[in-house]
């Protein structure tokens, strides 16, 4: 599966996707993803038991299946939100480790939509999609003022991305069923249970 992942890495360098540090500043948007479904990445459905999301297309690397980005874990940290105003703050730090399991398509409008020519609304190249509400993530995951805006949602985030071991900082590294591929696909999925930083 490693040998997968360095394949596509180096195909997709060569391509016209986004080529990104490993830490910046991103957006974090959020949708339901399925407890034990099988995404894009063809990570294995345990690993919806853990913190996961998508990542925009054009940095996921691929426009169909599995890109380079598969399997790479995150550290996001809220910054701001970017819809409300003015932008809502934590009071504390809030900070999660996700696996990306997922690619979020690439549309015309929308917070997935940067690409090598232009960034998202938000003036980011990266969005992370995360799966949530989810068990592996507290309800109160996001902050909120519902007294001042009139809602508890904010939908966009500006976040910090720090690219990190899975290994050492992924709450489903020590689930052997939470790593790697679905055997069933075969070659048809290339999750890696260690991808490289």
């Amino acid at each position: 599966m490693l040998t997968c992942f360095f394949l596509l890495f180096s195909v997709a360098r060569a391509s016209s996707w986004i080529e990104y540090p490993s830490d910046g500043i991103a957006t974090m948007t959020h949708y339901e993803m399925p407890r034990d479904y099988i995404a894009s990445c063809g990570c294995t459905g345990d690993s919806t038991h853990y913190p996961t999301a998508a990542l925009n297309q054009n940095a996921f690397g691929s426009s169909t299946a599995y890109g380079p980005s598969c399997g790479r874990c995150f550290k996001l940290s809220l910054l701001n939100t970017f819809l409300s105003d003015p932008p809502f703050y934590p009071p504390s730090p809030k900070s999660i480790v996700v696996k990306v399991t997922d690619l979020c398509p690439l549309s015309t409008t929308g917070w997935c939509n940067a690409t090598t020519s232009g960034p998202n609304a938000a003036g980011s190249y990266l969005n992370f999609d995360l799966s949530f509400p989810s068990q592996a993530i507290p309800d109160d995951f996001f902050p909120s003022n519902e007294s001042y805006y009139g809602y508890t949602d904010f939908g966009v985030w500006n976040v910090t991305y720090e690219s990190v071991s899975c290994a050492s900082n992924w709450a489903g590294s020590k689930d052997a069923s939470a790593l790697g591929s679905v055997p069933a696909l075969e070659d048809g999925a290339c999750c890696p249970a260690d991808p490289t930083v």
